[in-house]
């Protein structure tokens, strides 16, 4: 099997990494628009070649792995691949991605969103065996045919990967609590520090917590904008009901009700009897 890879960043990078070690893919070709991060993705064995986005429409498979503006704009230009080609997109938001999907490769398109990954970005950042044992989503599976979903399985099982469904609508109603949401406040928090008048003197007292929270800061801008963007309204939704919260802590901190503090801090203790 020959996978043509579009984006060579962490992710793209981890999964050409695993294809060619699992034995999953014959041949591993690979493009991004940086030049470099191609040179360095060869140069780091993260591909086998060096491709353009027309030799990669030939391939049996096609990893999505940009930013998720960037895959609404690629879709019309993969019209015309094969009905034998598999093209899964690995973006962060599902629901606009699947309704804009052009009619004639909804039957090819995996909708997929593998939640695992790091801070760091950039094909330096890729290593192997980053997605064992973590999710993947597929949405909305039931548009896709028999063959192009069965493909896809196969090769998120030799990834490690364990797999869900749900809806394109669903998933970015969720992923909005549990991953663009802490990715909001992770930045809240950093821009918080760095507007006061001697943010190094602060940052001298980092130590687990905050060093914890603001780690995925860290994460690309230009990446996180576009996630925040596509699903705009399911992520003010829950940056309302979190806000929500923080003046409920501010209210039981102004009026020093301590005891109503400590019971509202053990009932989120109870989320880790679930994960």
């Amino acid at each position: 099997m020959t996978v043509g890879i579009i984006g060579l960043g962490l992710i793209g990078g981890s999964l050409g990494l695993d294809l060619q070690d699992r034995k999953i893919a014959k041949r591993v070709l690979g493009v991004d628009h940086n030049i470099i991060h191609c040179e360095e993705a060869l140069s780091l064995g993260l591909i086998s070649e060096i491709s353009t986005l027309e030799d990669i429409k030939s391939c049996d498979v096609i990893l999505l792995a940009i930013p998720v503006d960037a895959i609404v704009k690629l879709l019309p230009s993969l019209r015309d691949i094969s009905e034998k080609t598999t093209i899964i997109d690995l973006g962060s938001t599902k629901e606009t991605i699947v309704n804009l999907t052009p009619k004639e490769i909804v039957k090819n398109f995996i909708a997929a969103h593998p939640l695992a990954g790091t801070e760091k970005f950039g094909p330096s950042a890729a290593f192997k065996g980053l997605f064992d044992n973590h999710t993947v989503v597929l949405c909305d599976i039931d548009r896709n045919s028999t063959f192009h979903k069965n493909r896809a399985l196969e090769i998120f099982d030799k990834l490690k990967m364990n797999i869900f469904y749900m809806t394109a609508s669903e998933h970015d109603r969720h992923a909005a609590f549990i991953s663009h949401l802490p990715h909001a406040i992770s930045y809240s928090l950093a821009n918080t520090v760095m507007s006061q008048e001697d943010p190094k003197s602060i940052l001298a007292l980092a130590a687990g917590g905050f060093k914890d929270m603001s780690r995925v800061a860290k994460s690309s801008p230009k990446m996180w904008s576009d996630v925040f963007k596509q699903n705009k309204k399911n992520l003010i939704s829950s940056i309302n009901i979190f806000e929500k919260e923080m003046d409920k802590i501010k209210e039981l901190i102004e009026h020093e009700n301590w005891e109503a503090l400590e019971i509202w801090m053990q009932k989120a203790t109870t989320l880790h009897k679930i994960i």
